[in-house]
């Protein structure tokens, strides 16, 4: 079983004692393949540069998630698209809304989103377009409408760790947008409606992720002591994700790589 884990913050600072370590089982548990995310002027080079170090294992995102979008300026833009640049950069983002927290005005989220919707439909015009990662989070009519003003212009999006209605779900998937599902799906109390959800997700359109060091899965046992996730608890969720699919294990393994190396354009490793 190989697996791809599209979302894991392994430039968190939690990693920096163990981050050979943490790879090391990662191959171990199964993972082939992983995207590091990039979401902050701080952390999107230092994406790049972990994908750099370990070609063919790691590739990166670069962006800025909402809530950095006050760093999100001129400046930060160019930097951005030199990042993009990089054949290991491998989508624009995590972009999007965040109106749970709202550590970032909303103001300032609207803007950065829609520079980097921006950058995204620039990198097509010029003939070397990439794929969006993105986050919504109670912010779903003002993440759609700003979406709505590039239709045409940008490719793939993907909906990164979505936890949300069925209402938002059928909008995403209407739009033939991805789907990225994380161990939430793994907590009793916020992870049931999602558990109902999920067969409702096309084969080609689903993909896991981590979002290692959050996210915990609450169901995995034995829990670790530091309470951190990372990329080796991946099979756990795809164990429950096949569950709640009502379906064998390995065909969404088989779907969920499938999908991912397609949506980023990663080669099947050697």
């Amino acid at each position: 079983m190989q697996l791809v884990d599209i979302g894991a913050n392994l430039t968190h600072d939690s990693f920096d004692r163990d981050r050979d370590a943490v790879l090391a089982r990662a191959r171990d548990a199964g993972v082939s393949q992983l995207v590091i995310t990039g979401a902050s002027r701080e952390h999107s080079p230092k994406a790049l540069a972990l994908a750099q170090a370990h070609p063919g294992l790691l590739y990166a995102t670069a962006g800025v998630h909402p809530h950095h979008a006050v760093e999100y300026t001129e400046e930060c833009d160019a930097e951005m698209r030199a990042l993009h640049a990089h054949p290991e950069v491998v989508a624009v983002g995590e972009c999007g809304l965040d109106y749970f927290r709202d550590f970032s005005p909303r103001p300032a989220q609207h803007k950065a989103f829609e520079r980097q919707l921006q950058l995204a439909a620039d990198l097509a015009t010029a003939g070397t377009p990439k794929p969006l990662f993105l986050h919504q989070r109670d912010a779903h009519d003002d993440f759609m409408a700003i979406m709505r003003g590039f239709e045409g212009r940008i490719g793939p999006a993907v909906v990164h760790c979505f936890t949300g209605t069925r209402a938002e779900l059928f909008d995403y998937l209407d739009r033939d947008w991805y789907v990225g599902i994380t161990g939430w799906l793994c907590d009793e109390r916020r992870g049931k409606h999602l558990r109902e959800l999920v067969p409702h997700i096309p084969a080609e359109r689903l993909m896991v992720e981590t979002d290692a060091p959050y996210l915990l899965p609450r169901s995995l046992t034995p829990m670790p002591k530091d309470r951190r996730n990372e990329p080796a608890f991946l099979p756990h969720i795809v164990a429950e994700l096949a569950r709640d699919r009502g379906e064998p294990v390995d065909t969404t393994a088989a779907a969920t790589t499938h999908a991912a190396r397609a949506f980023f354009g990663l080669p099947s490793p050697a």
